[in-house]
């Protein structure tokens, strides 16, 4: 598991984004605080969402639970695109061509709007053009990738079919039949991309908060976000959290968590002027970049839902051994997994938090293509909230009928983003003895106990259920975190909760006698 495991733990992102911090907020510093609309996580979304209202003349609160960034979005491939695998012919099968149109125009916007924002906010995000690619190896695949391209085409959208692949390969490594081409894309640098849009938000009568986890909020006028050192009154409330909470479960039943792995290595190759996506599985997600004069190749993939239970590590040795086999990377620098919220339907959801808020308003279901999909979306909430009307709404309304959870239609056989078959509510299997390094799920006088035993041999022990829904977490020995089968909630070996829809932290437990 050693070599399986090479690379630092996290994101490059997250390891080269700066040291941008802001206070939490403290009513006894703050007072109570007034302002136009609170913003509940800052990610792309919350904070591309909070400046164009600020932009728009409302005063804005944001509110991260952690740092700005280090969520989701620190943990993207970087890709700012409209060319999502194969997403038109998906689209077009389950909603109409002119859904998939409105869905293209959606995220061609984005890329114009982040571009425009770079330049505006002068942002140091290492912001650059390029043509992504979704590439076939077989002949089954380059008929759909044919298809794709002429669909997409017929669309509006800035797309070709071509048998020219600049992949960066070794000689002989595979071969490329085809890809669809989208031109006029982008990659960032998505951490330094949004502590830009951050420092742009907080000033002038708006503000940004960090180590502020917001524990509920209150429908009204005003409507209330609550924190545990202070609250924000608002006219009206976005969650932005990923995976939203204080749903009652709404969301739960439409959408659900998909995990994937990214891993970076070093390369002697400069960056190209393209990023890639494969058809076949498992799906392989490619891009090449410069961080502060060091080259780096990045291979992701290896998704599942997250209700399955994995080996990471060998998820991670996939991905190393394809970055140096067939990419002709170096050492392994960094690795990491993002959980992604997947739409049942395949649309996001963008718009009231239910029919039953007036004032509360939701972002989620991005299908992994957040830096996009994210922004359109916050676009759409700064239309709605400012009285105006916005073209994308209707299709990504978030009250829509959507139907119950299938698979991915037969055109795009999507594996990679296919939804569980049905949530599970389990106990997880444990390792037979918690040696260093493990975790495992144990009853503690009749309390199911995750107990963590460190590496120099410390013993931790929390409530093992999860403070969402109430599902029992399972050790993910490759990140070293408790994770929630059910709906994606994840905590560290504390409880502290890393990643939502849960706000809580898993409560201290005693230890058992023997953690063994």
């Amino acid at each position: 598991m050693g070599d399986q495991l090479a690379g630092r733990l996290g994101s490059l992102w997250a390891a080269t984004g700066g040291p941008v911090q802001y206070a939490a907020l403290d009513e006894d510093l703050h007072g109570a605080l007034d302002v136009d609309v609170a913003v509940i996580g800052g990610g792309i979304a919350g904070l591309t969402a909070a400046l164009a209202l600020k932009r728009a003349g409302q005063t804005v609160a944001v509110l991260e639970a952690a740092r700005v960034g280090t969520g989701v979005t620190a943990n993207t491939t970087g890709k700012v695109t409209s060319l999502h695998r194969l997403a038109y012919t998906e689209l077009a099968g389950r909603h109409g061509k002119e859904a998939a149109r409105t869905y293209g125009q959606a995220n061609e916007a984005a890329i114009e709007h982040v571009a425009d924002t770079v330049a505006g906010e002068g942002i140091d995000c290492g912001f650059r053009r390029v043509s992504n690619y979704t590439y076939a190896e077989s002949e089954r695949a380059l008929a759909l990738v044919r298809e794709e391209a002429a669909l997409a085409g017929r669309l509006g959208l800035p797309a070709s079919f071509t048998t020219e692949v600049p992949l960066p390969l070794p000689v002989g490594s595979f071969p490329v039949a085809g890809a669809v081409r989208f031109d006029n894309q982008a990659q960032i640098h998505a951490l330094r991309y949004v502590q830009g849009l951050a420092r742009a938000v907080d000033g002038g009568g708006s503000f940004v908060f960090e180590d502020s986890p917001a524990t509920g909020f209150r429908d009204g006028s005003p409507a209330v976000v609550d924190t545990e050192r202070g609250s924000v009154r608002a006219k009206e409330i976005i969650v932005a959290t990923n995976m939203p909470f204080g749903d009652n479960g709404f969301f739960a039943g439409r959408t659900y968590a998909h995990r994937s792995y990214i891993v970076a290595a070093h390369t002697d190759a400069a960056p190209l002027d393209s990023t890639f996506v494969s058809v076949e599985e498992p799906m392989r997600s490619i891009l090449t970049t410069d961080v502060d004069g060091v080259s780096y190749v990045l291979a992701g993939g290896e998704g599942h839902p997250a209700s399955e239970q994995v080996d990471s590590a060998e998820r991670y040795g996939r991905l190393a051994a394809f970055a140096r086999d067939r990419l002709g990377a170096g050492e392994i620098a960094f690795r990491w997994s993002t959980q992604d919220a997947m739409p049942a339907d395949g649309l996001p959801f963008v718009g009231r938090l239910s029919q039953d808020f007036r004032h509360i308003h939701v972002i989620t279901g991005l299908r992994k293509w957040g830096l996009t999909n994210g922004t359109a979306a916050a676009l759409i909430l700064r239309d709605l909230l400012c009285g105006r009307t916005n073209p994308w709404a209707a299709l990504f309304d978030s009250t829509r009928t959507v139907p119950a959870q299938g698979a991915v239609p037969p055109a795009s056989d999507l594996r990679e983003a296919a939804p569980p078959r049905e949530p599970p509510q389990r106990t997880p299997a444990a390792p037979p003895e918690a040696a260093p390094g493990q975790g495992r799920v144990v009853d503690v006088n009749g309390a199911k106990t995750a107990v963590y035993v460190s590496p120099a041999g410390g013993v931790s022990a929390v409530s093992a259920v999860c403070t969402h829904l109430g599902c029992t977490v399972e050790f993910n020995a490759a990140d070293v975190t408790w994770d929630c089968p059910c709906h994606g909630s994840r905590f560290s070996t504390d409880g502290t909760v890393i990643q939502g829809p849960a706000t809580r932290n898993l409560a201290a437990s005693p230890a058992p006698a023997d953690p063994g």
